[in-house]
């Protein structure tokens, strides 16, 4: 029998959307819900490269580009864009909120099947993980305190669940598994 945990539920998908500072760890928990539970996984950084950015592999030319859409109420449209992307049929996992309005989109295009995570990590631990990003710290400390970084720190309210990342990923992968439980069981949001 199937372990319960990676089935497919086709009549109820669930949209889990994964937030938290650079290097929390959002990318880790995505592919994970994707490999381990099936998810389909997207990512605003990536619909906003196909949009806008042509070069996707500098940050700092995404978070410019980011912040231009923020800054130019263009973020209503970077969400429909990822919206449209999301198969209708299957649970979805969405990295990188860093808007209210990509929360109040999301909420609003999938609830009650709308759940935020929250990654928090220390930054004392968030640059080494990054240091072939940002071999400075102070390259990190710009990258991390960009204006596009700055309203995620607001959706931690909003979130389901806030899981420390400060250990371990297979610790984190253990909190992702217990929550999950907690959503597929119907658990108050």
């Amino acid at each position: 029998m199937p372990d319960q945990n990676s089935q497919q539920r086709q009549d109820d998908p669930r949209v889990i959307g994964i937030t938290g500072r650079i290097g929390a760890g959002k990318t880790s928990v995505g592919k994970y819900l994707s490999s381990a539970h099936r998810f389909y996984y997207a990512r605003y950084s990536q619909v906003l490269s196909d949009w806008l950015a042509k070069d996707t592999e500098s940050k700092a030319h995404l978070q410019a580009v980011g912040w231009k859409v923020m800054a130019g109420g263009m973020q209503a449209e970077l969400n429909t864009r990822l919206i449209s992307q999301l198969p209708a049929q299957s649970d979805s996992a969405v990295d990188g909120l860093r808007h209210s309005l990509d929360y109040e989109s999301l909420n609003t295009a999938f609830s009650p099947h709308f759940y935020l995570l929250f990654i928090s990590s220390p930054p004392e631990l968030r640059w080494p993980r990054l240091r072939s990003r940002y071999p400075k710290q102070d390259d990190f400390g710009r990258a991390d305190s960009h204006p596009v970084e700055q309203q995620i720190d607001s959706l931690r309210d909003r979130a389901f669940a806030v899981l420390d990342n400060d250990n371990s990923l297979q610790s984190l992968y253990s909190k992702v598994d217990a929550v999950l439980n907690r959503i597929r069981a119907g658990g108050p949001r």
